[in-house]
């Protein structure tokens, strides 16, 4: 890693808290931004008399921005750097909740989810710009800890966001049901202007200047570096089956607990707020485990006990159902940041194009959640979820085998 030369070759760790600082906030933004989409597929459903198929398509085309824009946006950031990528990513979100006023104007579903396309064109530059940013910003070995500790700090925001969903969204839904696109326009405008502040704030900032992978020069076409890096191919499908079953779980939570407890959406969407807490814990203790374990040995172990905390939910009734299920967010915590930093591992100077196509992958929020939304209008609750289950089942064999794959010799 080489850094600025004002930096005498390494970045101090007295340098580190700026950046970790501002990072912490832009991760707490992202993830209150993108976890508020688990209040919005209930209250779509309600407000406009939706399936959930059709109200899933709010996390179908929040994440399908993340298989058309990642690469393009790894590019640019390659091209601008890490930081004006950052205050594009700010500035392009804000624009997209800002978008919710004409929408709730002409009060058309479609409207929304393109606002919402655009809200996630921003988080996606957000986290292309972030992800190896802090990857970079140390020691390669500790990279998944350093991940793991500010995704910890950000998940403050995915524990908050279900609570300002439920009193400032949907509790206000059931006390004004014929207003449903009036009720989204006051927070998003607080959205908006929030992530515009932050925006110019982090461009003001002066944060150390990472001469990182992602700007080296690199003639390798993509094809080749997942050719020659067998850990990249199975991190990339391991990447779209975790983020499919993390966003699953926490978009149908509310649905789910309102029909096992037979308590109304308002009530049951304050239990999303434990699920993403529990990822919140998590990843504080594991940033502290992944210092003494090896990484892929903690992942295979935590895949393992996802799959059985939801067979277990699905195969029980009752506050043990619910608390099982939320329990899965315990789980999930460590990753993701797993998960990517197993997949870049030895990628040198590809490292750039590996961030960007693994960013792609965060498409499988779109696929595995619509997936299980057909599977639940048609059929059961305990039918659907094993999408998830199988979904950590592969996480499982990666972490076990598939990561310590080596390149094929020539």
């Amino acid at each position: 890693m080489e850094v600025d030369k004002q930096q005498n070759g390494s970045v101090q760790k007295s340098g580190y808290l700026l950046p970790l600082c501002a990072l912490a906030v832009l991760y707490f933004l992202m993830g209150f931004t993108t976890v508020l989409n688990d209040t919005l597929v209930p209250f779509f459903k309600q407000g406009f008399n939706l399936t959930y198929s059709q109200s899933s398509l709010v996390q179908f085309y929040f994440y399908l921005t993340y298989g058309l824009i990642s690469i393009p946006a790894g590019k640019l950031v390659g091209a601008i750097g890490y930081k004006k990528g950052m205050v594009v990513g700010f500035c392009v979100a804000a624009l997209g909740s800002f978008l919710f006023y004409p929408a709730s104007q002409f009060h058309h579903y479609a409207l929304f989810l393109a606002a919402l396309f655009v809200i996630a064109i921003g988080i996606v530059t957000l986290q292309v710009s972030a992800n190896p940013y802090i990857t970079d910003l140390g020691a390669e070995s500790s990279a998944a800890s350093r991940l793991t500790l500010i995704q910890g700090v950000g998940s403050i925001g995915t524990t908050l966001a279900p609570v300002f969903g439920a009193h400032f969204i949907l509790s206000r839904l059931e006390a004004a049901p014929d207003q449903a696109s009036g009720v989204l326009v006051k927070p998003y405008l607080m959205i908006a202007s929030t992530l515009l502040l932050v925006g110019i704030i982090v461009y003001l900032l002066k944060l150390p200047q990472v001469t990182s992978s992602i700007s080296h020069k690199d003639n390798k076409g993509i094809l080749e570096i997942i050719r020659q890096h067998p850990n990249l191919k199975f991190g990339i499908l391991g990447i779209f089956c975790y983020v499919g079953a993390e966003v699953a779980i926490g978009t149908y939570l509310t649905n789910y607990v309102a029909d096992v407890l037979h308590i109304t959406e308002h009530k049951a969407n304050v239990y999303v707020s434990y699920y993403w807490g529990g990822m919140l814990v998590g990843r504080l203790i594991g940033a502290y485990i992944l210092r003494f374990f090896k990484t892929q040995n903690v992942l295979a172990v935590i895949a393992l006990i996802a799959i059985v905390l939801i067979l277990g939910s699905v195969l029980s009734s009752g506050n043990i159902a619910v608390w099982l299920m939320i329990a899965v967010g315990l789980c999930n915590s460590i990753m993701f940041a797993s998960i990517f930093s197993l997949s870049v591992r030895g990628l040198g100077a590809s490292t750039g194009k590996a961030s960007g196509l693994l960013s792609t992958a965060i498409l499988g929020g779109a696929i595995i959640t619509y997936f299980q939304a057909v599977l639940k209008d048609n059929l059961t609750w305990g039918i659907s979820f094993l999408i998830p289950a199988l979904c950590y089942l592969y996480i499982f064999l990666y972490g076990w085998k598939l990561s310590q794959k080596t390149a094929p010799t020539t």
